[in-house]
């Protein structure tokens, strides 16, 4: 359970509807919030959020922009600096997809926001500019519409395994090696270069980095969204395998 609070009820409204909004995807889920929720405990009219972002997917969006602009960043301080472009996205995406089996409520936000087509397309353009400089000098042909429409494919794998958690056969580190495999296959990354970046994630201790992202993200979002959060305790965290 995720003990979080407003700070300050004479908030303007959408940022009262978005410190609410924020609060309740991470302590019930994104599907068990219901919009008459959202809109008594923000103390706004129906007419008012509608006005404001139209429908419950409109504020995942919101929420979506900022936590990519800041996540990457986090994991990148975080795994090392001065990464080989391909060892960035293989650290990049093993952390993301970690941190929805530390977190049920991240796993919710991810699926949904790969999910809903506002969340989703602002996802495969942001993306796609990043997959374009890693793997541009792989594909040298491709425009950056054609990375577009391969990262509509790539998104789909993870948001497959995100959503299908880990057991005792489908471990987080198989997990993780069948994306990085499959993904970098799919932008002409040669074997060698695959199975390095591989092993170079398999050698950072990836749940310890993915909890300390996770951390750093909720204080980032209760700072920028403007609710205070306790803590986090450990039934809110999944148990993860096949880590070393």
């Amino acid at each position: 359970m995720i003990v979080i609070a407003i700070t300050s009820a004479s908030l303007p409204a959408k940022k009262r509807i978005l410190a609410v909004c924020v609060r309740l995807f991470l302590e019930k889920g994104y599907k068990k919030t219901t919009l008459a929720e959202i809109i008594d405990k923000a103390n706004v009219s129906y007419s008012s959020f509608q006005n404001i972002f139209r429908a419950k997917d409109g504020v995942l969006t919101e929420l979506v922009e900022f936590m990519f602009s800041t996540q990457f960043g986090m994991a990148r301080q975080l795994a090392g600096a001065d990464l080989p472009p391909v060892y960035v996205y293989a650290v990049e995406t093993a952390i993301q997809m970690t941190l929805t089996e530390l977190n049920e409520s991240l796993r919710e936000i991810y699926i949904e926001a790969y999910t809903q087509k506002e969340a989703s397309e602002y996802i495969f353009r942001e993306t796609t500019k990043e997959l374009h400089q890693i793997f541009g000098s792989y594909l040298p042909e491709l425009t950056l519409r054609d990375f577009y429409e391969m990262e509509i494919g790539s998104a789909s794998i993870m948001r497959g395994y995100m959503a299908h958690p880990c057991d005792d056969e489908l471990t987080l580190e198989k997990k993780l090696r069948l994306f990085i495999t499959m993904s970098l296959r799919v932008y002409n990354v040669p074997n060698e270069e695959i199975d390095k970046a591989i092993h170079f994630v398999e050698g950072l201790d990836i749940r310890t980095i993915s909890e300390q992202v996770m951390q750093q993200l909720f204080n980032v979002l209760a700072m920028h969204f403007e609710f205070s959060l306790q803590g986090i305790e450990k039934a809110n965290i999944t148990k993860t395998e096949g880590i070393k």
